[in-house]
């Protein structure tokens, strides 16, 4: 079958990027192996943010010692609640996947299932299982392709990485029991949403990162005030900390809570000890430590999603980070293009969804001639307090040798901040000396929403000045924005 545009995932930068083709006139033919809406919808984006309102009204937690029938009591209702904010998270996540399936039937998009692996540069095939038995290859023909196939969990290549008890977080989102311990190894984005979410919810949980700071790529000030107040809220951080090995735990070793102290709300440890545990080792500061856990989650990062695509022998040059493109996300192979996670570039649905765009605006040479930016791509950590950031940190501006100005104002110091009962947080923005934004980084209640009016001043070339004379309502949470412009 020949077409105009043939794409390989449909995910958010898939499927978006199919409807927009096709109401410019092409003809697509969409490529999914697993379940429409990617990652993001299916394991991602989607249900974590579910399960992290859950977390916002936890459960509401009975006086008593840990001991007897009130433990036994308290575990049963977190139980329940958990179970409850798994269905409520299943119910969005059909109506969105509703809703993309929908999508799929805009005119001049025809959706394949099955795997797909090229022959030749303008060719995919197609295996699809047909009662349980992969079918004969269907073959598809275009003149541009474009490959979304997005990204796999990563694990640390020490003992025990595959034991039973270790998951992802695609395990994590459908968790039957709460884990009365938990052990995160991985301090990025997605360790410490689940971090917030459960400990939220009444586990005791511990991180262990392997980099000196939690979420390595974000501003170093900002992480570091996270940090802290995620361990006020009884999260435990080891940091500058290598796990080695995770191992069963013994029935006779002794339970250490493996919880910090303070925690607002954690399920009672009793007991010596059971089976079923696991140990993890880890080495911080030269000297081994062991946290024993009822479930590990390995959230260590992501890799691209390469497998049987067939890529090398089409010539598509990749790395171990992923497939390599040019600004306008093409690949070495004219006509072949790369969005998405599966790039390395940066992996976030809405980066997907932009490059979907560029890719598109010159397989349709279109004169706008689209570049993708990440300085121009916010990021966000849906944790509480939130963490959101778009452009360059302190730490990239001193190694690049870029003067700046930092300008900084507090939550504790905003009216709604205080009436919400939300006053731990910051705003900094960075600038060069003549005020062009260079970056911005928030920690705070709604900071997914307010980095959005810096990207947009970033994108459009407004100034810290320009912001600091536009009028923003009172009070909100916005005023922050204005308290840092005029700082």
């Amino acid at each position: 079958m020949n077409t105009d545009l043939i794409i390989i995932g449909a995910g958010p930068g898939g499927y978006e990027t199919a409807v927009r083709a096709a109401k410019a006139g092409l003809s697509v033919v969409v490529i999914e192996k697993q379940h429409l809406g990617g990652t993001c919808l299916n394991a991602g984006c989607i249900p974590t943010k579910c399960l992290c309102h859950s977390a916002e009204s936890p459960i509401p937690s009975p006086s008593c010692a840990g001991r007897g029938e009130d433990a036994e009591a308290l575990l049963d209702e977190a139980n329940a609640y958990l179970a409850a904010a798994i269905a409520r998270k299943n119910e969005v996540m059909e109506k969105l996947k509703t809703g993309v399936a929908q999508l799929m039937k805009t005119p001049g998009i025809t959706l394949v299932e099955g795997e797909a692996r090229f022959l030749d540069s303008h060719t995919v095939a197609v295996k699809k299982m047909d009662n349980g038995q992969l079918s004969i290859d269907n073959e598809f023909s275009a003149p541009n392709i474009i490959i979304a196939t997005g990204s796999v969990t990563k694990f640390l290549p020490i003992p025990g990485a595959h034991a039973e008890g270790v998951v992802t977080s695609t395990e994590m989102l459908n968790l039957a029991t709460l884990p009365q311990r938990l052990c995160i190894i991985g301090g990025g984005v997605i360790g410490l949403e689940f971090a917030s979410i459960f400990q939220a919810l009444g586990s005791q949980v511990t991180v262990i990162e392997f980099c000196k700071e939690v979420l390595p790529q974000f501003d170093r000030d900002l992480a570091k005030r996270l940090r802290t107040s995620l361990k006020k809220r009884g999260i435990e951080f080891h940091t500058g900390a290598a796990a080695k090995e995770i191992r069963p735990l013994l029935p006779t070793s002794p339970r250490n809570g493996g919880g910090a102290e303070g925690a607002t709300f954690p399920l009672p440890i009793t007991g010596e000890g059971r089976e079923g545990g696991l140990c993890v080792d880890f080495e911080e500061k030269g000297k081994v430590q062991s946290v024993e856990a009822d479930l590990v989650l390995m959230a260590v990062g992501r890799a691209a999603n390469l497998d049987s695509l067939n890529l090398a022998d089409v010539g598509i040059e990749a790395t171990p980070r992923g497939i390599v493109v040019d600004e306008h996300m093409q690949t070495n192979v004219p006509g072949i293009y790369a969005i998405g996670d599966v790039n390395g570039l940066i992996q976030l649905a809405h980066a997907a969804s932009a490059q979907g765009r560029v890719a598109l605006a010159s397989i349709l040479k279109d004169t706008k001639d689209l570049k993708f930016s990440k300085e121009l791509i916010p990021s966000a950590v849906f944790t509480v307090p939130e963490a959101a950031m778009v452009g360059l940190t302190e730490e990239q501006l001193e190694e690049a040798g870029i003067e700046y100005q930092a300008h900084k104002a507090f939550y504790r110091a905003n009216g709604k901040a205080l009436a919400m009962e939300a006053d731990d947080g910051l705003v900094k923005i960075l600038t060069d000396k003549e005020g062009k934004i260079l970056g911005c980084h928030i920690l705070g209640a709604h900071a997914s929403d307010l980095i959005h009016e810096v990207t947009l001043a970033m994108r459009l070339g407004a100034t810290i000045h320009d912001i600091a004379d536009t009028v923003h309502a009172h009070p909100s949470l916005s005023e922050i924005l204005l308290a840092a412009a005029e700082a």
